[in-house]
């Protein structure tokens, strides 16, 4: 019997040290935790029963109103919140712009304004019937040569007496509406007085009709804003007296 017990004791295996090393941070990490649910109080699992995983634990295992660990939509407080207005409100539902007020045009739609255009120059003063002759006809020549560099008309003279009856007829002519209209269209005139014995007004005579001889008056000159001489009706002789004569003779040198 004392031989077999002591066989039986030879044959059974001792504990290697290396088991027992391993059990030992088992029953240490037991202590700790049986010391660490005596100052927190009890768990509400049993004591042995092991912690679910996180990673491995399904969503469906854990209990109803606990949110899950992971952060899904389905378990956010917020998921099945209402949409905001903001996002219900359609694609389309930027503001409507304001209808222009009536009677406004809109910037794209301004028509175009007309150009402007000047308004035609006022028609030159015609003087009156017969020829003044106390008046200073050379300057009366120059001031109708500078309004004509100015406006483009022509300078038209007239060299004549009060005397004379071709030149009341021409006086007469002057008068009527429609060549009053030419005249104060396209000329300046001015009228020269060489009845008397004014040597000033009979040197203008000839400056402007210098090829002499005896006149026959009127003497009608045309003369362009630089001062040159166009028609001379000393050299070419009058045109008739009338509207249509005289019409004729203004319209054709009046450009």
């Amino acid at each position: 019997m004392l031989r077999s017990v002591r066989a039986d004791r030879r044959t059974t295996p001792h504990r290697s040290p290396a088991l027992l090393g391993g059990r030992l941070p088992l029953v240490a990490a037991a202590v700790v935790a049986a010391g660490l649910t005596a100052a927190c109080g009890p768990s509400s699992q049993s004591v042995g029963s092991a912690v679910p995983s996180v990673a491995g634990q399904s969503s469906q295992a854990l209990p109803s109103g606990t949110a899950s660990a992971t952060g899904s939509p389905e378990a956010s407080p917020t998921a099945s919140a209402p949409p905001s207005a903001s996002a219900s409100a359609p694609a389309d539902s930027s503001p409507t712009p304001s209808r222009a007020r009536t009677g406004s045009v809109a910037p794209t739609g301004t028509p175009a304004k007309p150009p402007r255009t000047s308004a035609a120059p006022e028609p030159a003063r015609i003087p009156g019937p017969g020829y003044n002759s106390s008046a200073d006809a050379q300057k009366q020549i120059e001031a109708a040569l500078r309004a004509a560099k100015s406006d483009g008309r022509m300078v038209l003279l007239d060299f004549g007496a009060n005397w004379c009856g071709n030149c009341k007829a021409a006086d007469k002519v002057f008068g009527q509406s429609q060549t009053a209209s030419i005249l104060g269209a396209s000329y300046h005139l001015v009228k020269v007085d060489i009845g008397g014995n004014s040597s000033a007004n009979s040197a203008l005579l000839r400056k402007y009709s210098p090829s002499g001889g005896t006149y026959t008056m009127p003497v009608l000159v045309v003369v362009s804003p630089s001062g040159t001489v166009r028609t001379d009706t000393h050299v070419t002789g009058n045109p008739s007296l009338t509207s249509e004569g005289i019409n004729s003779f203004l319209r054709q040198w009046a450009s």
